[in-house]
């Protein structure tokens, strides 16, 4: 079935109700037979996507830094992490992948608008001899638990132990994806960016995100809105507060 439009008839937003106005045109289309745009809107409708820019060290000793915009915390008690790696256009699966089950390790560093340069760099499809922490200029910090190095220019690193992969087929091979699971041992924050009352100062320290095509964006302001009648023990664990 070819993409095709909907009209949905609602009542528009009154001023006493503060509700947005539902949307009255809609397309939609079913991904297999095509969308019928000049480009594919999967990857902009689940947007801002937090960047898992991860560090990995070969077995032969080669340091790897990627970034990659399938990334998601699972569970904090332990605190568990997941990344999604399609297969490398050079062929065979991604560096990232290979190295964090021969090693066991990955480490997460944020990526940050001052770090966006190198991001895009270290995207580059390059063989897996290649050290991309050379490749786009920033430094290695040596790691805690991990044999892998943090990127030190980035305020923020987990400590990744691997635990598995699921491997999900696709209809092409490079749309084949490994689901990267790990455990996050250690975590480190620059002293800089820690507020007086505990928190991150996210704004300080501008942490980019992935839209579709591309497009990016930036974290330079936030607003705060705390659950509804929520209890003090589901309040304290939206919070972070121990």
């Amino acid at each position: 079935m070819a993409a095709a439009h909907e009209r949905v008839v609602t009542a528009p937003a009154t001023p006493e109700t503060g509700r947005p106005t539902a949307y009255t045109s809609l397309m939609h289309y079913s991904p297999a037979h095509g969308h019928g745009l000049g480009h594919d809107p999967f990857k902009s409708c689940t947007v801002p996507r937090p960047i898992g820019w991860l560090s990995t060290t070969s077995a032969a000793g080669t340091d790897n830094l990627a970034p990659y915009s399938q990334w998601q915390n699972l569970t904090w008690d332990p605190p568990m992490v997941m990344f999604a790696a399609n297969q490398s256009v050079l062929g065979g699966r991604k560096d990232t992948v290979r190295n964090a089950e021969t090693t066991g390790w990955f480490v997460w560093n944020m990526a940050t608008w001052d770090l966006r340069e190198a991001v895009n760099i270290s995207s580059r499809a390059v063989p897996p001899g290649v050290d991309e922490f050379e490749l786009a200029g920033v430094s290695k910090a040596a790691s805690v638990e991990s044999v892998v190095p943090r990127v030190a220019e980035s305020p923020c690193h987990f400590e990744c132990r691997y635990l598995q992969t699921v491997r999900l087929p696709a209809a092409t091979e490079v749309a084949s994806v490994d689901l990267v699971i790990g455990t996050v041992v250690r975590i480190h924050i620059a002293d800089d960016v820690i507020l007086p009352n505990g928190k991150l100062d996210v704004v300080k320290i501008k942490p980019i995100a992935r839209l579709g095509y591309y497009d990016y964006t930036v974290i330079d302001n936030v607003f705060e809105m705390v659950a509804p009648e929520a209890s003090d023990a589901e309040l304290a664990g939206l919070e972070g507060r121990r």
